[in-house]
């Protein structure tokens, strides 16, 4: 049976993480306080004002949140960090919104997704930091925010990813998080070559805890009650009378941030949540393979905390549209052949916010706005997981491959790659099709990673078993709470 964390299980190991938090003093922050910072007591902001963004200090838990202030130092929170986007760089008149995350510690919202896994298993006794190391399987950021937590919760992390991915995230993670790295074959879709690193370890060491995003309900918790938050949030700023919430794009990845969608639902339950991958590695739309470049969204498999009967439609975006668009967003020749389309210069300066999954999702705004013919009056939200600050690499490697950026191919990047989208490569699902597409997980997860078919088909009937994972972040704050009120460091602070 599929249950929640919810109770103490190791009380050796919870003494150990009370004893090395009140030594380091580290608090732990609530889920409900980086959903809502206005609950973060005022001696914490205080001291936050001294703080960088990315600083690894403790305190900076608390801004593992989408409403932090957009500065590098001492900055508090404001409403969620979010770009709007005008039909003169779209090219359709349904209103897209994209929520930013190069305002997390890391620049990336990942470093969320791992503290739902993390913190869950330090106020359990399931994790003992002072023989358990953490280990992060992933293709890229959030093994970067897995390092990150880990470091500010007193805790080894040893990271795995792809060794194709951008040479940001291995620098970071060995030079400035010092985690242990593992690099596995392949790039961005080659997610089984990471599982089978974690089957290794699990095999040769018993002092590991993994915490795989695909499987880890902690991940989609936390996306399900601070992204859905925050979501629901800029929804409520944009709006206008006549507004309608249309629809909620995500790639796929690990489908955290698509379980925000799920918390959409039980707002507005007529909008649509649209799934996002690549057309190189097309899983959800043609049961395909194959390797891409929109890093961040790991594929060629269902990942196992996905409610597929939450997802509406598919679409599928070339890669070489997202990466061309990187150069022109941040190519100075881009920028002015922007501008010469009447976008404001502060527009133009916020599109580096857009990472390469970023642009990725934009591009499947645009199609899903095509594809259900939506007017002014609807608003599509999304998400730029990270910035192009995680792919300075990969333009040097495309001025090196096809040269200096210049007008002529600004102007065929914008015509191609955003007026060209069309409604190719989308899909509807129905209920057959969404139950296909949760079939797919046998393969994986029961044949490869030793589930029970019985726990696959209760993710499938049982009505309650996703409110159950998604909503057990309220027992996790009891826990919080209790921790924090046994290492004594919230009270003295």
């Amino acid at each position: 049976m599929i249950t929640p964390i919810n109770k103490v299980t190791n009380e050796k190991a919870l003494e150990n993480a009370v004893r090395r938090y009140k030594d380091h003093k580290i608090i732990l922050p609530t889920f409900a306080q980086q959903a809502n910072p206005d609950l973060i007591p005022e001696k914490i902001k205080d001291s936050l004002k001294n703080i960088g963004l990315s600083d690894f200090n403790p305190l900076n838990l608390f801004r593992i949140t989408w409403k932090n202030e957009p500065k590098e130092m001492g900055g508090l929170y404001g409403k969620p960090n979010y770009i709007e986007l005008p039909k003169e760089l779209t090219g359709v008149d349904a209103r897209i919104v994209l929520l930013v995350g190069k305002w997390f510690p890391t620049g990336s919202h990942k470093v969320g997704a791992a503290y739902g896994c993390l913190a869950p298993r330090i106020t359990t006794g399931e994790f003992d930091p002072d023989y358990h190391k953490a280990v992060w399987p992933s293709t890229g950021n959030y093994c970067r925010g897995g390092a990150f937590d880990s470091k500010i919760m007193d805790t080894e992390a040893i990271a795995i990813l792809p060794e194709e991915m951008s040479q940001e995230r291995f620098t970071w993670l060995r030079d400035v998080a010092e985690s242990t790295v593992i690099a596995t074959p392949g790039s961005e879709s080659n997610v089984k070559e990471i599982y089978d690193k974690c089957w290794e370890l699990r095999r040769t060491r018993d002092d590991v805890v993994i915490f795989n995003q695909f499987d880890e309900f902690g991940n989609s918790a936390w996306h399900y009650n601070v992204t859905g938050k925050a979501i629901e949030e800029v929804y409520n700023l944009v709006k206008t009378d006549k507004s309608k919430f249309a629809a909620y794009i995500s790639a796929t990845g690990s489908a955290g941030t698509i379980a925000a969608g799920d918390y959409i639902r039980t707002i507005h339950p007529h909008f649509k949540v649209v799934a996002s991958e690549a057309l190189q590695c097309p899983t959800i739309l043609r049961n395909g393979f194959g390797a891409h470049r929109i890093e961040g969204i790991g594929d060629k498999h269902i990942p196992w905390i996905h409610n597929v009967k939450n997802t509406d439609a598919v679409t599928a975006i070339d890669d070489e549209d997202t990466v061309r668009l990187l150069r022109l967003f941040n190519e100075p020749i881009g920028q002015k052949y922007l501008k010469s389309l009447g976008l404001s210069d502060e527009l133009i300066a916020l599109l580096p916010l857009m990472g390469i999954s970023g642009i990725g999702n934009l591009l499947s705004a645009i199609k899903t706005a095509k594809y259900y013919e939506l007017t002014s009056d609807d608003v599509i939200v999304s998400i730029a997981t990270d910035s192009a600050e995680m792919y300075v690499s990969r333009l040097d490697e495309m001025r090196a491959e096809r040269g200096e950026y210049n007008e002529v191919q600004a102007i065929k990047d914008f015509e191609k790659c955003i007026n060209g989208q069309h409604t190719d490569n989308m899909r509807e699902l129905g209920y057959q099709d969404q139950k296909a597409i949760h079939n797919l997980k046998y393969f994986t997860w029961v044949e490869q990673q030793a589930k029970d078919v019985e726990d696959l088909n209760q993710l499938w009937y049982d009505r309650n078993v996703w409110n159950t994972m998604f909503n057990q972040v309220h027992r996790w704050d009891e826990l919080i709470n209790e921790f924090n009120e046994r290492t004594g460091v919230l009270k003295n602070f």
